[in-house]
């Protein structure tokens, strides 16, 4: 890449901040998924390696709208850091001001400290420049990590950028590495998987997509949406009608490269515990019915297309796989990537549900790449450039 990286930097005495991506999901001052921290822990060692003379790191979670919401506040990721750095970590209950000053001034050297939410904020998600200006007060060099507000220019990312010198740190110099270099000359075959609920909301990405691919696989809610455009009667399933000539035009430029599911695990209730059948993806739904998964046979016809690929991106999961019963498409989509991976192809895993599904199937390990970022994710893949990383020194 050519932007600057940590790698470019000294940090030795010198007051570093950092912005990590710790939107993380919490259940009161439990954090449910902690990826996301353990995703910052390298770039946090390599700084501290160098014996800065202080850590600032700074994060939003969830969007409190510019108001302080004690639900939303950072404190509870405090204690998981500590625990993954085997470090104090300290917290400061906002994230400019005197007391966020004061904490800072007092940190030991190359101490760490988290800050509070910078969405409790008004200023972050307008990109303020006087609340840029007080976030750039706490340190001497910028750090960006988050990929997963890359897509976004708010102030913890793009205004400080442009008030400091500013380099990407570990996680977000491998988010580029993988989901933008590796895109823009995949070793071939390549194939895609999309899934998800909504045509609409990827319409840029399939077509960007096409161009590339040798293969475009769609599965989830997406997948009923075309076959309602060919005519199919897709009963109770999630269908985009709005979508609908969308879908013929896509499928119409697509020719032969956009697969769809040739089974499908149809419920006759949105409900993990209703009555299921497979149903061959030729026939129409029953009255009543709904489709929450790709069926076994699409499973191997999927797993089938995969099979031989040397890049393979996939983003978003092909059912409902909150609900065990109809996980199993997705667990079996996952298991394939899983095994191309070991066969030599550089998987890639689109971050949000498809990330989770991942983690949950218990085979994160066995993909080439996991990106922490959904949105900032798919636009990449649309090949658009990010304000976060546009943002970034030159080398």
């Amino acid at each position: 890449m050519n932007k600057m990286t940590v790698r470019d930097l000294s940090f030795a005495a010198k007051r570093v901040l950092l912005r990590v991506d710790f939107n993380v999901p919490l259940d009161g001052q439990k954090v449910l998924d902690d990826t996301r921290i353990r995703a910052a822990v390298p770039t946090i060692q390599f700084i501290l390696e160098q014996q800065p003379r202080s850590l600032i790191l700074m994060s939003h979670l969830g969007r409190p709208k510019g108001r302080r919401v004690p639900e939303l506040s950072l404190a509870p990721v405090a204690p998981v850091l500590a625990k993954y750095l085997d470090l104090d970590v300290a917290f400061a209950d906002d994230c400019i001001g005197g007391n966020a000053d004061s904490m800072i001034d007092a940190l030991p050297r190359s101490g760490l400290i988290l800050l509070e939410n910078t969405r409790f904020h008004p200023g972050e998600t307008k990109n303020d420049r006087d609340f840029a200006g007080q976030l750039a007060r706490h340190g001497e060099i910028f750090v960006n990590d988050a990929f997963g507000s890359a897509h976004r220019a708010h102030a913890s990312n793009v205004g400080l950028s442009q008030t400091m010198t500013a380099v990407a740190g570990l996680l977000l110099e491998k988010e580029i590495d993988y989901l933008s270099t590796t895109i823009e000359d995949p070793q071939r075959p390549f194939v895609a998987l999309l899934g998800g609920a909504k045509v609409s909301g990827k319409i840029d990405v399939i077509e960007a997509l096409l161009g590339k691919v040798e293969a475009l696989l769609v599965g989830g809610g997406m997948a009923n949406t075309f076959f309602a455009a060919q005519g199919r009667d897709m009963a109770d399933s999630l269908v985009e009608r709005e979508a609908l000539d969308i879908a013929r035009d896509l499928l119409a430029k697509a020719r032969n490269k956009l697969l769809l599911p040739i089974d499908q695990r149809i419920a006759d209730a949105f409900d993990n515990n209703a009555a299921q059948q497979v149903l061959d993806a030729a026939a129409d739904l029953p009255s009543g019915w709904q489709s929450l998964d790709i069926g076994p046979a699409t499973i191997g016809f999927y797993a089938r297309q995969l099979s031989g690929a040397k890049t393979i991106v996939w983003n978003g999961p092909m059912g409902v796989f909150e609900m065990p019963s109809f996980a199993k498409g997705t667990i079996g989509i996952a298991r394939a990537l899983a095994n191309e991976t070991a066969n030599g192809a550089t998987t890639i895993v689109g971050g949000g549900d498809s990330a989770a599904a991942v983690e949950q199937a218990g085979l994160a390990d066995q993909i080439s790449h996991i990106s922490t970022g959904g949105g900032a994710s798919l636009e990449l893949l649309e090949g658009k450039t990010l304000p976060g990383l546009a943002a970034l020194a030159d080398r």
